[in-house]
């Protein structure tokens, strides 16, 4: 039996000659250690298989984490940006497992990285001053359900036998709640430059829609006879109606309607993109920090709340439900819902 490993192009290739018969293929790494393991791998799969003997797990060979980790990422059938992700998270745990074999990669050893991260994200200095209870740990999370899913690949691929990151628990993740008191909402609608970001913004924050769902709508959603917009299917993959309050309905009416151009915000008849800058601007103007457009929606729901409306309802309005609460809604609708936006912003 002989065995051959060359680079073709990006990879590695093996050629190998088993009981007279010749097998050849890519190894799929740009490492020639790792495929000169792969290639070892496949031989045995091969002579286990023409011989009929029994599958021996892979633990036993000495893997580093940084053999695999490539395997790892090349195997996964995902969008770009998750490898993005994962390659941006990497770069925490990478220093420290990279040489370290897999089989010596326990649970007690994730459990002190993960202190490790912790601290080091507690002495960050926007996060000296707070409580740990007031920290969002959402990165080492991450982290953690990666490496999870690592040694789970590993696992399936028969080079452990374990997953040592098995029953880690997650820290504590703080939700951003960012939202405005009623002086803060005037300044930043007053903030804006031009009358698109204003009309966004205040549209925005009397509906609680998703920066998209107001971006992509049309006058064709829009029944201000019967005070109702639909919000068609998007992130949540079903429409959604939200009434119009009094206020909002001002608004509307004072939109010019194109000929042209069917979205209710557009600029000069064409339809916009994003309006991330100007937002930012009316912000600085407003001397407000640290506020996303996204932030809007908690804006509208707390606005909501404190006012008393019930969860339910403005879970409703915000568009946060399951498929089972969908058919519920359609039994609630107007009338209810329109008092609840009514009582809040008919009020200003």
């Amino acid at each position: 039996m002989s065995e051959n490993i060359r680079l073709r192009g990006k990879y590695y290739y093996y050629d190998m000659m088993i009981d007279g018969v010749r097998y050849k293929g890519t190894t799929k790494t740009t490492d020639k250690n790792l495929a000169e393991k792969i290639a070892s791998t496949i031989k045995s799969d091969i002579l286990r298989q023409k011989h009929d003997l029994p599958t021996v797990v892979n633990y036993a060979n000495n893997y580093t984490f940084q053999d695999l980790w490539e395997q790892y990422l090349k195997s996964q059938a995902v969008s770009i940006e998750t490898v993005k992700l994962r390659q941006h998270v990497a770069k925490h745990f990478l220093p420290v497992f990279t040489d370290k074999s897999i089989k010596i990669i326990t649970t007690d050893f994730i459990e002190t990285y993960q202190l490790k991260r912790k601290i080091e994200t507690m002495s960050l200095p926007k996060n000296k001053d707070k409580r740990d209870s007031e920290i969002s740990y959402r990165l080492i999370n991450i982290e953690i359900a990666t490496l999870y899913n690592f040694f789970a690949f590993c696992i399936k691929k028969g080079y452990l036998e374990k997953n040592p990151a098995t029953g880690i628990k997650k820290l504590n993740e703080l939700s951003r709640l960012k939202t405005l008191s009623d002086s803060d909402i005037d300044k930043l609608i007053a903030g804006a430059t031009n009358k698109l970001t204003r009309d966004l913004i205040t549209f925005l924050i009397y509906t609680g829609c998703r920066k998209g769902e107001a971006l992509n709508l049309k006058w064709d959603n829009v029944d201000l006879q019967n005070n109702i917009i639909a919000i068609k299917a998007t992130k949540t993959k079903y429409d959604r109606y939200i009434p119009i309050s009094k206020p909002l309905k001002e608004l509307l009416t004072g939109i010019e309607k194109k000929d042209d151009c069917s979205y209710v915000f557009n600029k000069n008849g064409v339809k916009i993109g994003n309006f991330r800058k100007s937002f930012i601007t009316a912000c600085k103007n407003a001397g407000i920090k640290d506020m996303h457009i996204h932030d809007l929606r908690h804006v509208f729901a707390s606005k909501m709340v404190k006012n008393g409306t019930s969860l339910y309802i403005t879970g409703e309005l915000l568009g946060h439900r399951t498929t089972q609460m969908t058919k519920r809604y359609s039994h609630l609708v107007p009338e209810t819902l329109k008092k609840a936006v009514d009582d809040v912003w008919g009020k200003k």
